[in-house]
């Protein structure tokens, strides 16, 4: 039972992580897609376990990842990516403390990053790996405090 729950509460980390979840109905289709069968009730307890908050935009965001979020959001101009490198622009000055926040994250697709004034590469495992997280750096610029 605890496996099939990690396993389960692992996907909703993907699913949140690359797609604006908005609803536990979401949660529960996005799960279903990849193969867990759910119910709304499961999820809700996997929400709580997992210490989820939702954003006054609507969307779910993991609580490791909530740091990362409002400071994407705040400082990052933009984001650009090839293959497994993926570039980050901030406001000057401001580079170390999110790619900080990346290594803090824990990601699993990200090897590590190197921060200067103003720029951030962060280094993938694959070409897959950089798209997913670039996608994940987007919606996370695209929620606005």
């Amino acid at each position: 039972m605890a496996k099939k729950r990690n396993s389960r509460q692992e996907a909703i980390r993907e699913v949140v992580r690359s797609s604006d979840v908005r609803t536990q109905r979401m949660l529960v289709d996005e799960l279903k897609l990849r193969g867990f069968d759910c119910t709304q009730a499961t999820v809700s307890r996997d929400i709580a376990d997992m210490g989820l908050h939702k954003l006054p935009e609507g969307m779910y965001v993991l609580a490791e990842d909530l740091h990362l979020q409002r400071m994407v959001s705040e400082l990052v101009i933009g984001v650009q990516r090839t293959e497994n490198l993926v570039i980050i622009k901030a406001q000057p000055g401001t580079a170390l403390g999110i790619a900080a926040a990346i290594d803090a994250a824990d990601l699993p697709d990200v090897l590590g990053s190197l921060a200067g004034n103003d720029t951030i590469l962060v280094i993938t495992q694959t070409a897959e790996d950089g798209d997913r997280f670039e996608a994940m750096i987007s919606k996370l610029r695209s929620v606005r405090k």
